[in-house]
């Protein structure tokens, strides 16, 4: 009995690989399963194995721990097929060819071994700096430099947290990615909402590139070539600030899972299991839509893309319960209509936080995608 109950809760938790998670405490599940699939694949097949030379529950025991593992295996199967057409894409949308790629850098947009044996990046020892301090509040960077010696394209990235929470830790590994990549990596702190509502994040943000420009010939930065990732509200925040920042250099940028238009994102809140958006955009912006409307317009990038924006990469996962995939498809299509470069990478089976093994199967694809995005706007002659 104890063997049906494990397959029975396997078969239900491998379910995340095709719906949204219902509640914040099973997030986590859906990051797991889909992007470590082999734990999961090989607990499968030793409760098969055991199921075999058991007579209890038997035939129905087989036949769920067979339907688990195939489910299990899905994100491995898609990621194929994704796969398949990326590069093609990446080249009709930036004009990017796999054979432009040169040093340290993902071959395959997915590869079953990688799985096991990573990417290969080098450590990188990162230092930390103080860039700002505003508003009494100490400000600083982990500044990861290039394995490629000389002057070279920065990389600025900023965290996630609905604006209230987190830090320039996130997903480290990325930030040693590209720095062995070639960019120098700059991953900053800003203030948090709702002791700091907007527009602070966009000021630090402004004071994290004025630091880095006055620091360039230290750090060997080429300031005339910028590019900013940035997931969750972090995406939100570069968006912004790359269609309204007026930052010069700043090349392009990749946005991961990010709300693009305020007012909408409030009329269409999150499941309540899941998060509190309404309040979270309450903190965040200073009030509702009704008492601050120039506030939910000026955080919307949705409504501030030219024909001048940078180029943009949008990453994001059907099954995100935290900022609807609807969001970035709409920015594709605004984007598209200013005949911006752009391109979605869209994850089937991918929730909110999906690329954070970065060896999984959407862990991969985001970083074949991003640094061929990154290296056609900062490294490719026109």
């Amino acid at each position: 009995m104890i063997r049906f109950i494990l397959l029975l809760i396997l078969f239900i938790f491998s379910l995340v690989n095709f719906f949204p998670v219902p509640s914040q405490s099973t997030w986590y599940v859906g990051i797991a399963i889909p992007e470590f699939p082999w734990i999961f694949m090989l607990v499968s097949l030793g409760l098969f194995i055991w199921t075999w030379f058991s007579k209890k529950l038997r035939t129905i025991s087989l036949i769920l721990s067979g339907v688990t593992f195939f489910i299990l295996a899905s994100p491995i199967v898609r990621a194929y097929t994704i796969g398949n057409t990326l590069a093609e894409d990446l080249e009709n949308s930036f004009g990017v060819k796999d054979s432009d790629m040169t040093g340290f850098h993902q071959e395959k947009p997915f590869s079953f071994l990688q799985m096991f044996t990573g990417n290969g990046a080098k450590d990188i020892p990162f230092e930390t700096y103080q860039y700002a301090n505003n508003g009494g509040v100490a400000l600083d960077l982990n500044f990861t430099p290039s394995a490629i010696p000389g002057v070279r394209p920065c990389l600025i990235v900023v965290h996630g947290g609905s604006w209230k929470q987190g830090d320039n830790s996130e997903i480290a590994a990325a930030n040693n990615y590209f720095a062995n990549a070639g960019y120098q990596v700059a991953t900053i702190n800003y203030r948090l909402a709702p002791d700091h509502p907007s527009p602070a994040q966009q000021e630090d943000l402004h004071s994290a590139f004025k630091w880095l420009r006055k620091n360039s010939t230290k750090l060997k930065i080429d300031t005339t070539n910028f590019v900013m990732m940035g997931r969750s509200a972090g995406a939100s925040i570069i968006l912004t600030m790359g269609y309204t920042g007026n930052e010069n250099g700043v090349k392009g940028i990749a946005a991961f899972y990010g709300a693009i238009n305020m007012p909408w994102s409030y009329k269409n809140p999150d499941n309540p299991l899941i998060m509190d958006s309404r309040q979270v955009q309450r903190d965040f912006l200073g009030g509702t839509p009704e008492e601050v409307p120039e506030r939910y317009i000026a955080e919307s990038p949705l409504f501030h893309v030219t024909p001048d924006s940078p180029p943009t990469l949008l990453a994001h996962g059907i099954n995100d319960a935290h900022v609807w995939h609807i969001q970035s498809e709409a920015m594709r299509n605004e984007l598209k209509r200013n005949n911006v470069k752009t391109y979605l990478l869209t994850i089937p089976w991918g929730t909110h936080g999906f690329e954070y093994n970065l060896n999984g199967p959407a862990g991969q694809l985001s970083m074949y995608a991003v640094e061929r995005f990154f290296k056609s706007v900062t490294q490719m002659k026109e």
